[in-house]
């Protein structure tokens, strides 16, 4: 075919469009009505055109995103015994899982019988990510008397995130960390270094802060690692991303593709080869309800939505009432198959980077990279995160936001829905998270898990 499909059609003129805009808003405010302030603090506009998108920044984050097609659908498993959680494991296997999150952290591994635990699956073909609370070396001490192959995987474990939560941070825990990354050296595909954005997502960070401070997060391990004799190349290899995916549905698209990006700018700065990020995303906590709770389904599949587009390369999507009662098996498997629904019917696995190319989304995309970039330069030129958080700066700036969020909800100006508009008014509930006690006497403030309904719900 010679001729374009579209030839017949003038060209789209961004001037003409306002001015028909304007013309159809019969005289209502054109920035108050059809511009969008978002909380990480720049506009977005209603239309956009190819003359709104810089090339020359578009196309490196478009290359950023090359990553092995599809997402692993990854639920958590909480160890019981062997038999039981070996069960389990296999039987979530069966039903279109790919990975497990296995949650040991209530025993120590040598009360466990690691061979009948996993008994019948192969960590070089199905990955799974274990919480040992601090027994990571335990843990692969264990696993390498019987394990003679690469595995597949990764540890679940971010002690600088502890340390945000609980003002407790092992003075040797970066030279374990070390130990630790060297004993997996021979598994290149398991992930010794976890990264997690849910310390600052749950204390209501927005977008760009969220990739602020996690960045700052990974720019402290790499140092202090290299520091205890790792290289950076070694490092950069073993880093894993867990972070949490919010309602903000465009925001968040824009944020998984941001982080990608980044960790490969990162990946510059120290002269390395560019490698792909591993991201794995969860569903938010921080915006769910513990009443009206089925309304948290409909917030769960736009955010997992968001973080499959975004191009994440493990999914969970934990149970509607999660907030407020411990999961039974229908509320596990809905939230599974949240996941496995979007590959077999909606096919979003079958497509590399879908928001490339949407001048709205590469828009923002590149407004959210440089917002977060700004920040981070900001968190480094105050000594890095941990100096920062000492000085209470990366506090300050996640609790304004928070305030200015849940004040926007208290106000209706935003709409939460279940929350603050169309609920139903069911018998108020306890929150079933369980507060950990802090410890008291550190000098700044630490970061608290919390959930934006919470105050609607009394």
């Amino acid at each position: 075919m010679n001729s374009s499909l579209f030839s017949e059609f003038s060209p789209t003129d961004k001037e003409a469009w306002t001015q028909q805009a304007l013309k159809d808003l019969k005289g209502k405010d054109f920035e108050k009505t059809l511009l969008w302030n978002t909380p990480e603090g720049f506009v977005v506009e209603p239309y956009y055109t190819g003359d709104d998108i810089e090339e020359e920044k578009t196309v490196p984050v478009q290359a950023a995103q090359q990553k092995k097609l599809g997402w692993l659908t990854q639920p958590v498993v909480v160890y019981e015994n062997e038999r039981v959680t070996n069960a389990a494991i296999m039987a979530l296997l069966q039903k279109g899982v790919d990975a497990v999150t296995l949650d040991i952290k209530s025993i120590p591994i040598e009360k466990i019988e690691l061979t009948k635990l996993l008994n019948g699956i192969r960590l070089s073909d199905t990955p799974i990510f274990f919480k040992t609370n601090g027994q990571n070396a335990a843990l692969l001490s264990s696993l390498q008397t019987f394990i003679a192959y690469q595995m597949k995987g990764g540890l679940v474990e971010d002690g600088l995130a502890e340390w945000m939560t609980k003002g407790e941070l092992a003075e040797n825990y970066f030279e374990e960390l070390a130990a630790t990354v060297a004993l997996t050296k021979s598994s290149p595909h398991f992930k010794a270094i976890c990264v997690s954005s849910h310390v600052f997502h749950n204390a209501g960070a927005n977008a760009a802060q969220e990739l602020a401070f996690t960045l700052a997060s990974a720019v402290t391990y790499v140092d202090k690692l290299t520091d205890a004799g790792i290289s950076a190349e070694e490092a950069f290899s073993k880093f894993y991303f867990s972070i949490s995916v919010g309602t903000n549905y465009f925001m968040e698209i824009a944020k998984v593709r941001s982080l990608r990006y980044l960790w490969q700018k990162m990946q510059g700065a120290w002269g390395l080869e560019l490698t792909s990020a591993y991201i794995h995303a969860q569903t938010s906590t921080y915006y769910d309800a513990a009443i009206t709770a089925n309304t948290n389904l409909l917030r769960a599949t736009t955010e997992a939505m968001s973080a499959v587009i975004g191009g994440c390369d493990a999914l969970t999507v934990h149970a509607y009432d999660a907030a407020f009662r411990l999961p039974d098996e229908f509320s596990e498997r809905i939230a599974r198959n949240i996941s496995i629904l979007l590959k077999e019917e909606s096919y979003l696995d079958k497509t590399l980077d879908p928001a490339a190319g949407s001048y709205f989304l590469e828009n923002l995309t590149q407004q959210l990279v440089d917002t977060a970039w700004r920040l981070f330069l900001e968190v480094e030129e105050k000594g890095g995160l941990m100096a920062a958080f000492e000085q209470n700066y990366i506090q300050d700036q996640i609790e304004q936001n928070a305030h200015s969020a849940l004040e926007s909800l208290q106000q209706g100006s935003n709409i939460m829905v279940g929350v603050n508009k169309f609920r139903f008014d069911e018998e108020p509930v306890k929150d079933a998270v369980n507060v950990e006690s802090v410890k008291d006497s550190v000098p700044y403030r630490l970061l608290q898990n919390q959930r934006i309904a919470q105050s609607f719900e009394q």
